[in-house]
């Protein structure tokens, strides 16, 4: 069995902090995104190779993940000719592959048990299964209707409040029968979710949903890009560096050099060769990048700070995200919800 990752697209959301960093390589503390879909794949041990279907900057991924030995999953990568969609990109990444796929948006993160939706799609002798999620606001996306044996019926793009019928959304996760990949036409951009899935409706063909209410997040903007490592931190996702610690779930590298002077609460995030001076305060939610320097009086809440990043005497950074290398001048001030891409410089006395 192949896994397709769709992870080609250019991250818009999350600029500026994609600009120079492909979205399936923006880190999650100091682990890539991808590595975490990668894991999960690992659960199912049917798969037996990843295959990622690239179009923006494809070489720094590959870079990253090589063949996928040190991941415990093989890795081939296809690269689009041009943004096909995504039913365009599935079809082309699983070229030559005959055997059920398992197929991930590039931006999920979940801990579903990924295992228990191919077992569902194999006793159900599906054509297709989709993943599905509740959402508390099911206005602000669309939905899918299901019937009481879980077969798909419609999907309900943009719904009014009397068209609402169920909270579940597609969570971005399928598996999917390439024999049914003949009608998506070769080399065009192709929805997979408004043309390919209604398809299987209108021919009556077997399309079940799991239906999933545990952690489930797309990433793939700056609030839900913060929000996921507060959920780590929090133990609501469970997942390295903050494997089975207690409260307050502070990790700080054995490299790491903090003065005794230094103020560190947690829960956060202090990586490798950091250093934190005497005066300076790293406070809740904070997450300081590998060989990051906060001087003395900096302080530092609920920000996520790439790596190499510099922040001069007496800044402050509350709840904003710096991209690696910036460096915030002394007694700047950086606001809340501010994003600065890589290689970003402020002045001193800065505000944002």
């Amino acid at each position: 069995m192949k896994a397709i990752l769709l992870a080609g697209g250019m991250g818009t959301r999350l600029r500026p902090l994609t600009a120079q960093t492909p979205k399936p390589i923006v880190p999650i503390f100091n682990r890539p995104f991808l590595h975490y879909q990668l894991d999960l794949l690992t659960s199912v041990p049917d798969i037996d190779e990843a295959i990622l279907s690239l179009n923006y900057q494809p070489r720094r991924i590959e870079e990253v993940f090589g063949d996928g030995s040190s991941t415990g999953i093989a890795i081939r990568y296809v690269v689009e000719p041009e943004p096909l969609g995504t039913g365009g990109a599935i079809k082309y990444a699983s070229a030559g592959v005959s055997d059920t796929v398992v197929v991930f948006n590039g931006d999920v993160l979940t801990q579903i048990d990924l295992a228990a939706v191919v077992r569902l799609h194999r006793e159900r002798k599906a054509r297709a299964t989709i993943v599905l999620t509740p959402v508390e606001n099911p206005m602000a996306y669309g939905l899918v209707d299901t019937d009481a044996d879980h077969n798909v019926r419609r999907f309900i793009e943009k719904p009014n409040a009397d068209d609402i019928t169920t909270r579940n959304i597609n969570a971005g996760i399928y598996v999917l029968e390439p024999e049914t990949f003949d009608r998506i036409p070769d080399g065009v951009p192709w929805s997979v979710e408004r043309a390919y899935f209604p398809s299987l409706i209108e021919r009556h063909e077997t399309f079940v949903a799991y239906l999933y209410s545990g952690y489930w997040i797309d990433i793939g903007a700056p609030d839900k890009y913060t929000q996921v490592h507060r959920d780590i931190m929090d133990g609501r996702f469970v997942a390295a560096p903050f494997l089975n610690l207690r409260a307050p779930r502070t990790v700080v590298s054995a490299t790491a050099t903090v003065s005794n002077e230094a103020v560190i609460v947690g829960p956060c995030f202090v990586d490798d060769d950091v250093s934190v001076a005497a005066g300076a305060r790293v406070g809740p939610y904070s997450v300081i990048g590998r060989g990051s320097t906060i001087a003395a009086g900096a302080w530092i809440e609920g920000a996520i700070l790439w790596p190499h990043c510099h922040i001069d005497r007496d800044a402050s950074i509350h709840d904003a995200i710096l991209g690696r290398n910036s460096r915030v001048g002394r007694g700047a001030r950086v606001a809340a919800n501010t994003v600065l891409g890589d290689s970003s410089t402020l002045s001193d006395y800065t505000r944002t």
